[in-house]
């Protein structure tokens, strides 16, 4: 019935508390959400077995090492062997300025289920592992693709509205009332 390579996850919610397919990685930057990274992780592994996968998708694509990562508690007990900062949710006794940042780690939550819904994340049309893993790097180039669109329409609204009011004023700087002064 299904493809030989879906996994049944058990996520331990009320609603769903399976699904089924291959586990995803979503590495997205902490300031401006972007998708920076996202890979398929088949065999259903521990996630805390997936951060350095994770982390050296991100190096390659970006050509950087982060810092710091922010991550659930599905993480606890790992190092990153990149020399990256693991910072979890829930942690104790971390100063004023992490403890901001890791509020930040919410955000991802949204994210993926806007990825299931509006990306397509939820269902796979492509064949294999090598279709789940291409299907799962489109997903989040279409949602930082959609992010850039949102930017652009509030650019291009705000952009309208200031020719509009620079050409409701006439030469002596008075408003007219006509919409379309000639």
């Amino acid at each position: 019935m299904h493809a030989p390579e879906v996994e049944c996850i058990v996520k331990g919610k009320a609603r769903t508390p399976f699904e089924f397919g291959v586990k995803v990685s979503v590495a997205v930057t902490a300031r401006e959400g972007i998708v920076v990274g996202m890979r398929s992780m088949p065999g259903n592994p521990y996630d805390g077995h997936t951060v350095d996968e994770a982390l050296e998708q991100v190096q390659v694509l970006t050509d950087t090492v982060p810092a710091i990562v922010l991550a659930d508690r599905g993480y606890k007990g790992v190092t990153p062997a990149c020399g990256t900062r693991l910072i979890l949710s829930h942690t104790r006794r971390l100063p004023p300025q992490l403890k901001r940042l890791l509020k930040r780690r919410q955000v991802v939550e949204p994210m993926i289920g806007h990825m299931k819904t509006e990306g397509l994340l939820a269902r796979n049309w492509l064949k294999g592992a090598v279709g789940d893993a291409l299907h799962a790097v489109l997903c989040g180039a279409g949602h930082n693709l959609r992010m850039i669109l949102a930017h652009l329409r509030v650019l291009f609204v705000a952009l309208v509205a200031w020719l509009f009011a620079a050409k409701s004023v006439d030469f002596r700087g008075h408003r007219s009332l006509a919409l379309f002064p000639n």
